[in-house]
């Protein structure tokens, strides 16, 4: 073995350094510490083997992956052995220091040898996207490159700001199928973020298989925004979605808006309608026309029916129910339809997650509210809800929306929220954007990328990139250990490895690029 061992490092009692005053500027997100070691550099040999504890089925999983992502490049065959000595990549599951939660971890590379120590899987995978970053950017590469494959002789302890750290990708307004949407989530991990949140219901379209009623994806997932040919999730490949999260620990979180943004489901069947007639499909981009008919009990059996399908098919906590932009519902309406539809969602064991507005309905203490507005002063039903103990994911349109415009000249996206740059996507802080609602009651951050003018994933990718990495420090680094100084250096050093996973990012003028 080389300079790293396995015996806990000297490190934790000596005094810390943040990633902001470290020669190190790679990472993102930034790590709570990172310390340089003594001796030479951490090579990954060709003979190099990923050694994983003895029947720790997690433990290998993450040992699966990270060999499954380094061989393109390598060439290496970086087999998983259990228990073995010899170079390589060590995962532990002890060992590490306790305030790295669930998620946290401790890296020490050094010589021929890279030591991980975390508490649970997630945590190793955690570590494995921060070794990714501290080798060379050409290991990212889906094909054979020249080493040698380095990474600085360092020691790092990490864990995040926040448990939800998400990404929402809209597959309503126009369809991305399922190897789209691996790629997606491969590219956000990379930057630790840990929940998927689809939204498969719209206006334009309605994209998952409900076998109950059929009609929802025979007729109402042949359109998308201008009048495109749609598409749907059939459960199986709704189900690989989830498995193929699962195992980067990932949690999918389907959403289902109700009782707006419903004119694909009130195409297909007309009995969901006020006036029981089916209108056209729409493939317009106007918002709030649209809603079911709450005083019918067909509704509810609607409604009953995809969750319960939904939930079967889904086996994280949350059921996201949409509820925003319901102007065609009447208030008192609104909160009835709330009232007969959450213990619906509490039925299936999961927790509720709504847009801002569904803070107007009684909401139990398990729900989460996800608040989309620009951060100009709300409404008291917030702060409200945050007193009875609802926690909050934080969107924030004019920081976070992936598909807001950089700047006027910018081709996609929209601009309703303004233009948003890097720096603005990075400059905020979620204990502070809403009175009210302080950081205890912050469950996280999570990044919308709605898709009315994207249809290709190179532009989902442009639109997404560099700011999904801005919003994933947000979520994960303590705002301590945050500075755009520092970042947009960072930042610039992440270039090189889009380049090389073929990434169509945004040449930010913000940012000194390299190269």
């Amino acid at each position: 073995m080389g300079a790293a061992s396995t015996a806990p490092p000297p490190s934790r009692a000596r005094g810390r350094r943040t990633a902001a005053e470290s020669p190190l500027h790679t990472i993102v997100p930034a790590p709570v510490l990172v310390e340089p070691r003594p001796g030479a550099a951490f090579t990954l040999a060709p003979d190099a083997e990923v050694r994983v504890p003895p029947g720790s089925p997690g433990a290998r999983d993450v040992g699966e992956l990270l060999a499954e992502l380094l061989r393109p490049a390598t060439g290496y065959p970086l087999p998983v052995v259990e228990g073995a000595t010899g170079p390589g990549v060590v995962l532990l599951l002890e060992g590490a220091a306790a305030e790295v939660g669930d998620e946290g971890y401790e890296l020490d590379t050094a010589g021929d040898t890279a030591v991980l120590r975390a508490n649970t899987p997630a945590g190793l995978w955690s570590g494995v996207q921060t070794l990714r970053q501290l080798l060379p950017a050409a290991v990212e590469s889906p094909e054979r490159q020249d080493g040698p494959f380095t990474a600085p002789a360092v020691h790092v302890l990490d864990h995040p700001r926040f448990p939800h750290r998400g990404v929402m990708l809209d597959v309503a307004r126009h369809f991305f199928g399922v190897d789209d949407v691996k790629r997606y989530l491969d590219l956000a991990v990379a930057h630790k973020v840990n929940t998927l949140h689809l939204h498969l219901s719209d206006d334009q379209g309605w994209r998952l298989e409900v076998e109950s009623w059929p009609n929802l994806t025979a007729h109402g997932s042949t359109s998308s925004v201008g009048g495109g040919p749609g598409g749907f999730y059939t459960q199986d490949e709704y189900r690989e979605i989830v498995a193929y999260a699962a195992r980067r620990h990932v949690v999918v979180v389907p959403e289902i808006d109700l009782p707006g943004h419903t004119a694909a489901a009130l195409s297909s069947y007309p009995e969901l309608n006020p006036d029981g007639v089916a209108p056209k499909l729409y493939t317009g981009i106007e918002v709030g026309f649209s809603t079911l008919d709450i005083a019918s009990e067909t509704t509810y059996r609607f409604v009953a029916d995809v969750l319960r399908e939904v939930a079967a098919l889904t086996p994280g906590p949350y059921l996201h129910i949409g509820g925003d932009e319901a102007f065609a519902t009447e208030a008192g309406d609104y909160r009835a339809f709330m009232a007969r539809v959450l213990p619906m969602v509490e039925e299936h064991g999961k927790r509720a997650m709504g847009w801002s507005e569904f803070t107007r309905a009684d909401l139990p203490a398990t729900a989460v509210a996800q608040y989309w507005d620009t951060g100009r002063p709300a409404g008291p039903e917030l702060a409200e809800a945050a007193a009875r103990g609802v926690r909050f994911v934080l969107s924030p349109a004019n920081r976070v929306y992936l598909d807001m415009k950089y700047a006027e000249q910018t081709e996609l996206g929209l601009k309703w929220a303004g233009t948003v740059e890097v720096d603005a996507t990075y400059g905020w802080d979620p204990a502070t954007l809403l009175d009210g609602v302080p950081e205890s009651a912050v469950l996280g951050v999570e990044a919308p990328l709605w898709t009315e003018t994207l249809t290709t994933m190179s532009e989902l990718e442009l639109m997404a990139f560099p700011r999904l990495a801005a919003v994933a420090e947000v979520g994960w680094t303590a705002a301590t250990g945050r500075d755009w100084a520092d970042f947009r250096s960072r930042l610039a050093a992440q270039g090189p490895r889009w380049e090389a996973k073929g990434v169509a990012f945004h040449p930010s003028p913000t940012v000194p690029w390299q190269g």
